[in-house]
């Protein structure tokens, strides 16, 4: 075990962040969570971890210095779901640049796999568009860019098809698509973190298994006890609502990410890399009893 280390998460309530936080105080580090409300239920429940408050918005330039001074790493992450791709490159770089003004020793940013492919994504062209503002920055950095998460299947659309018996994604029965845990991520970035100069400058694509709709609905079969059939959709339904979303699940069926998942379970040991099996069997389904 490396020696202990502030960090500052950003999303530190959510999700990932939430899976970073974990991971980090696991194994010992101290941790700062930048929030835009230190009243908030959330940031209670962080302080109850004997996580540190900082209060900052991802708008505010000097708000995002005097949260990073004094941390030893950075991990930052921000989402084109709330505001748009061009919203998210901003709040990317307006992070990079304060990350730089308060002298960052390691700033790891939460990008997406394949963002680097000219996929034509445009949630994925804008986490690029940082990628390139944080490369010339000059900041020492580390990318992190996970694939499809597992814990996409329990959103409330995914759920709705389960309790039908079916799993119902944009792309065809025998197609794979590389996916992976939130816990797994948030053990990858505390793994680089304790890992510094030997990670600076690179980027990696993290996964941690491969599957096809088909193969997911047999394993959610066999660990929930009832039967799951596969039922892919053509990308189109999704159009209507977002066409960013269609354009990415006519990525996943054309071309797919590339994530190197043998050389990640070799080179980094101290993650557990669930496969979805174990995932699966991780979860509560009883939440497919509930309305």
């Amino acid at each position: 075990m490396s020696k202990s280390k502030l960090v500052l998460v950003t999303g530190a309530t959510g999700k990932q962040g939430g899976a970073v936080v974990k991971a980090l105080l696991t194994r010992g580090h101290q941790v700062r969570a930048l929030t835009r409300n230190s009243a908030s239920p959330a940031s209670s429940r962080l302080r109850g971890q004997g996580v540190e408050i900082a209060v900052g918005d991802f708008t505010d330039h000097d708000s995002l210095v005097r949260a990073t001074r004094g941390a030893d790493a950075v991990y930052a992450m921000s989402t084109p779901y709330e505001q748009g791709a061009e919203k998210e490159i901003t709040q990317g770089m307006t992070i990079t640049d304060a990350a730089k003004a308060a002298g960052v020793a390691h700033f790891i940013y939460s990008s997406v796999a394949s963002a680097n492919r000219a996929t034509g994504i445009s949630h994925f062209d804008g986490k690029y568009a940082v990628e390139k503002r944080l490369q010339a920055s000059g900041v020492p950095y580390t990318i992190v860019a996970p694939v499809f998460f597992m814990e996409n299947l329990l959103q409330p659309w995914t759920l709705s098809g389960l309790r039908q018996g079916k799993l119902a994604m944009a792309m065809p029965a025998g197609r794979s698509l590389q996916q992976i845990s939130v816990a797994d991520i948030g053990a990858f970035v505390a793994a680089v973190i304790e890992r510094r100069d030997t990670v600076f400058g690179r980027r990696f694509d993290i996964a941690g298994d491969e599957l096809t709709g088909e193969e997911a609905a047999a394993i959610l079969s066999k660990v929930m006890g009832r039967e799951v059939h596969y039922e892919g959709f053509p990308p189109d339904v999704l159009r209507a609502q977002n066409e960013d979303l269609a354009r990415m699940f006519e990525w996943f069926d054309r071309t797919g990410y590339a994530a190197d998942i043998k050389s990640l379970r070799r080179d980094f040991p101290e993650v557990k890399w669930h496969t979805f099996e174990e995932w699966a069997r991780g979860q509560d389904w009883s939440v497919l009893g509930q309305s």
